[in-house]
């Protein structure tokens, strides 16, 4: 008799240059990722149910549709509300989807699957997120090809909780080099306005600081970038911690404090940082929303790495 499958799916685990990444075949979850043994991201076991989409790959789009409604192409949509407490559809269709393998080799996994036509999103897409670990860290890619007759409304993002080290957010420095907020209503994170982080001190990081008490649950952009790459760092007291990079692929980030004013064992244990293709709710404003012709291909890409 063949062993049980663990909670959160089959386990696949890559290891080069110090870096070893756990990942689960649900939800092309990337479950843990160690440095020299040091965490990271904020992992979770094997046999968990994922929590609060920890290292998940969002996709066709990442954080909230509002109501979980939107048209496209000239129709009504409803999804399915997967945030019941805001009435939002959230983190997309893959989440709890079983991912089947593409190329598993010692550095490198390439996980695929298909979003098929369904209520809500009458699309076919098929998804394929690669993990691959060099001397600079861990690189995730999320490549979206449309399958299907119909053009396609298209985001992605990935999902991990960063730990700058030992202690929680407030003890870590956050550099977040983005000058403008999407601001939000305090019930249900809807989107209200972009602004200036000039108008807003309590989420100007632009200058690496302490992130303090601070809640953050926010998306940013106009981020200042060096040859087309944005870098947030989180960093400990001793120096140590973890940078995540990416391209121009994602405009924007999604920054999380992760409060959980229920649980305090859990509360602010990692900070999560989510680049974006698109805002929050782009279906409905069409903000940086990929549209994905019949047999186009759209790809972004991030990386993990230590300091």
């Amino acid at each position: 008799m063949s062993a049980p499958i663990p909670a959160s799916g089959r386990q696949l685990r890559i290891s080069a240059h110090g870096y070893e990444a756990a990942i689960a075949s649900v939800g092309a979850t990337l479950r843990a990722l160690t440095f020299d043994g040091r965490d990271l991201i904020v992992p979770f076991d094997a046999d968990e149910v994922r929590p609060a989409y920890r290292g998940a790959t969002l996709a066709p789009w990442p954080n909230r549709i509002v109501d979980g409604r939107y048209s496209f192409g000239g129709a009504e949509h409803q999804l399915p509300i997967t945030e019941p407490a805001r009435g939002h559809a959230l983190h997309g269709l893959l989440a709890w989807t079983e991912f089947a393998d593409r190329v598993v080799e010692d550095d490198r996994v390439v996980l695929v699957a298909v979003i098929e036509p369904q209520l809500g999103y009458p699309f076919r897409v098929e998804v394929a997120v690669e993990f691959r670990l060099d001397s600079d860290g861990l690189n995730q890619t999320v490549t979206a090809r449309n399958i299907g007759t119909d053009a396609a409304p298209w985001g992605t993002g990935p999902h991990p909780y960063l730990v700058g080290g030992e202690g929680r957010v407030d003890d870590w420095t956050l550099a977040l080099p983005a000058s403008e907020v999407l601001t939000v209503t305090a019930d249900r994170l809807s989107p209200i306005a972009v602004d200036a982080v000039d108008a807003h001190p309590e989420w100007d990081f632009r200058t690496p600081r302490m992130i303090g008490d601070v809640f953050i649950d926010h998306a940013f952009t106009e981020l200042a970038r060096t040859d087309g790459v944005a870098e947030v760092r989180v960093v400990a007291a001793d120096g140590h911690g973890v940078a995540l990079t990416w391209d121009e692929s994602c405009p924007w980030v999604q920054v999380h404090t992760a409060d959980l004013p229920t649980d305090a064992a859990r509360s602010r244990i990692g900070l999560a940082v989510e680049p974006m293709t698109c805002p929050p709710d782009a279906f409905n404003s069409a903000v940086d929303l990929i549209v994905l012709e019949p047999g186009a291909e759209a790809s972004a890409s991030w990386r993990f790495s230590a300091i």
